[in-house]
């Protein structure tokens, strides 16, 4: 473990926690938005005659929001991980298996908290 931490230094974890905070502020200030935006159309268009096109749109984007919504939940909780293993003193570490996670990965995805291989078992249910 400790030659893990030897490659991940004090500067670059830093770094990735200020990465993952203004990540965090990002999506979730996004989410606010959406709502917003959501409730101003609404306001504005709520009395019109619907017509069932509209309504048909309407519900296949309340569907695609609600997949966005469920990936942006989350990634918000990988974040929360993320920064929750970095006071830890584990960041770096997969919360699977312990293994570490490479460097080049988390400069991607400061986020992971898993290896490639371990995400990859995940998403598929494998």
């Amino acid at each position: 473990m400790s030659g893990q931490h030897d490659e991940l230094s004090e500067q670059f974890i830093a770094q990735q926690r200020q990465r993952l905070e203004a990540m965090r502020k990002q999506l979730l200030g996004g989410e606010e938005s959406t709502f917003a935006d959501e409730r101003t159309q609404e306001e504005e268009h709520g009395d019109e005659a619907h017509e069932f096109e509209e309504e048909a749109q309407g519900s296949a984007q309340k569907e695609i929001d609600q997949a966005l919504h469920d990936v942006n939940d989350q990634r918000v909780a990988d974040i929360e991980r993320a920064l929750q293993k970095i006071d830890e003193g584990t960041y770096g570490f997969s919360d699977e298996s312990g293994d570490p996670i490479p460097k080049a990965r988390l400069e991607v995805a400061p986020e992971a908290i898993y290896t490639v291989a371990e995400q990859s078992r995940r998403e598929t249910g494998k």
